[in-house]
């Protein structure tokens, strides 16, 4: 897998009930969460392969279709090996955080094991696309 857009998640987009301007965040994933594009919301990958989840990001840009922010951290929940970043719409609920991207580029510093309670130092791409084009 490489760098992707979820389905619903460019769906919520285009039609605007993902509000970019809001409040995203990012989840570090565990290796054991096999990707799937049909995936909807946070409770759709479970919380057993959640290894720590970011405040909401700061600094969004948008320009040309990129969508950029600010480099965040999070703290690791376990000491398992994790391999994808997953960008979501935070509601307060997984239900109906929807998902938004999935990111597992070694240039992200993934795949990794964490220890338990590490800070966790996540660093957007800084290439031409930064987190996602559309």
């Amino acid at each position: 897998m490489s760098n992707v857009l979820f389905d619903k998640g460019r769906e919520g987009i285009l039609d605007r009930t993902i509000d970019m301007t809001g409040d995203i965040r990012v989840m570090l994933v565990k290796s054991a969460y096999v990707f799937n594009a049909a995936h909807e919301d946070l409770a759709d990958i479970t919380s057993g392969n959640d290894n720590g989840r970011s405040a909401a990001l700061g600094s969004k840009t948008y320009t040309g279709g990129v969508f950029d922010a600010a480099d965040t951290s999070l703290t690791a929940l376990a000491a398992a090996a994790s391999n994808a970043l997953v960008y979501f719409q935070h509601t307060g609920t997984d239900a109906t955080a929807r998902l938004i991207a999935y990111v597992d580029t070694p240039s992200a510093g993934l795949p990794f094991t964490p220890s338990v309670g590490q800070t966790v130092n996540i660093t957007h791409d800084n290439g031409a696309n930064k987190i996602f084009k559309l």
